[in-house]
């Protein structure tokens, strides 16, 4: 594991300066300036409803920048080796605390900016209460990535048609649905996807509740610097 026009920062200036952990300062900002930034690498924040995250857990992770107009308007400067293995998830994250039983809709609009290089996927990360289940859902992906588990089929739910694989990482059981066809923006409806695991494939029950939604990047390499730009992100349900 969006509707408003937010300017992007380049951070690529900082490159030199740049150590995991380490807080920098931002090159001299326009007066679009983020409302908030870090270079922390668990720097957190809440922004209308939606909580930001750094999130560089990776080995061998270079440095990683991350700053914010809104909880909905959000992007990331990233200067990680191609050296293989994912090195962060930064993210936004929405609350949703609901059954699958008792959750009647949940959708969600996006718009990204992404670079032609690297190595990384643009995605839904979507967690039950217990972290027993993960759900990704990839909208594009560029580079040596790939999902978790074995290929399971192609199916078309929540407005796109995805291929769909089932692993596991040694703590939880992880259902990827893979774009067939790379999307920077549209409209997900996340919803038919819960039902189809829960009653179609019975992968997981409906009574499982529906922790967080998070939508970010997951970089494998982004060798020399590289902006990924969430111009647009929004995550209702009910």
């Amino acid at each position: 594991m969006v509707k408003s026009t937010m300017r992007k920062i380049t951070m690529a200036v900082l490159a030199p300066a740049m150590a995991l952990g380490a807080t920098v300062g931002l090159a001299a900002a326009p007066a679009s300036a983020a409302v908030w930034n870090s270079c922390d690498q668990w720097a957190s924040t809440n922004l209308n409803g939606y909580t930001l995250y750094n999130n560089i857990w990776g080995s061998g992770a270079g440095g990683q920048c991350i700053w914010a107009n809104s909880g909905t308007g959000w992007g990331v400067w990233a200067d990680h080796p191609n050296t293989g293995g994912i090195k962060s998830y930064p993210n936004s994250t929405k609350w949703i605390n609901k059954t699958i039983d008792n959750l009647g809709w949940l959708t969600s609009d996006y718009n990204v900016s992404v670079p032609s290089s690297g190595a990384y996927n643009t995605s839904y990360d979507i967690w039950d209460s217990d972290h027993d289940y993960e759900i990704m859902l990839w909208v594009n992906y560029n580079g040596a990535v790939g999902p978790i588990g074995g290929y399971q089929g192609n199916v078309s739910l929540g407005g796109h048609n995805w291929n769909v694989y089932k692993g596991t990482n040694g703590s939880n059981e992880v259902f990827s649905f893979l774009r067939t066809s790379d999307s920077n923006s549209g409209t997900v409806d996340i919803k038919p996807i819960l039902n189809w695991l829960a009653y179609d494939k019975r992968w997981m029950a409906g009574s499982e509740t529906i922790s967080e939604v998070q939508f970010g990047y997951e970089i494998t390499s982004s060798s020399g610097g590289l902006n990924f730009t969430t111009n647009n992100l929004t995550v209702n349900g009910g």
